[in-house]
């Protein structure tokens, strides 16, 4: 008898794992070697590494809501985890172009979910800038997060295309 044929695509929570694994990495050498709001120009101009923390959610939204917020994103982040992670266990492991982005989001949701429970807040480092134009600071999870979001979305699309072709 052969064993029962694994369909999910559970393996790809390894790149969430690499990913927040990176994520908490970069973080540990900012933390040690930044100073929170001193900039380091890395391409004059347009980005630096600088040392921010935010209580908040994207863009700092929230930041000064008093305190649940930690716990509200803590909660969100987990559940949105678990949703996900649950979709990745139903996806065709052939369906990379599904399953890349929902690691992408699991590993950014989670590697941002332990500053939350560590620290209070996330650790953010990467500014980009032009003139007196600034990009609210981010960090590896915040970046996982966001590819994940357009090519969840841009995999919607898709299927989408497909479903009214079929029509």
């Amino acid at each position: 008898m052969s064993a029962p044929r694994r369909t999910g695509a559970l393996n790809w929570l390894l790149l969430s794992a690499l990913l927040i694994a990176l994520d908490q990495w970069t973080k540990h050498l900012v933390l040690a070697h930044l100073q929170e709001g001193v900039p380091v120009a890395v391409i004059p101009g347009f980005l630096n590494w600088m040392l921010a923390f935010n209580t908040g959610a994207a863009f700092s939204f929230l930041a000064d809501a008093g305190g649940w917020q930690r716990w509200g994103f803590s909660v969100l982040a987990v559940t949105i985890s678990l949703v996900l992670a649950a979709w990745l266990a139903r996806t065709p492991r052939r369906d990379w172009l599904t399953a890349l982005p929902l690691a992408l989001v699991i590993g950014g949701a989670i590697g941002n979910l332990i500053d939350r429970l560590r620290f209070g807040h996330v650790v953010d480092f990467v500014q980009v800038y032009h003139g007196d134009w600034t990009f609210p600071a981010f960090n590896v999870a915040d970046s996982a997060i966001s590819v994940g979001a357009v090519l969840l979305a841009l995999a919607s699309l898709r299927s989408g295309k497909a479903e009214g072709a079929g029509r």
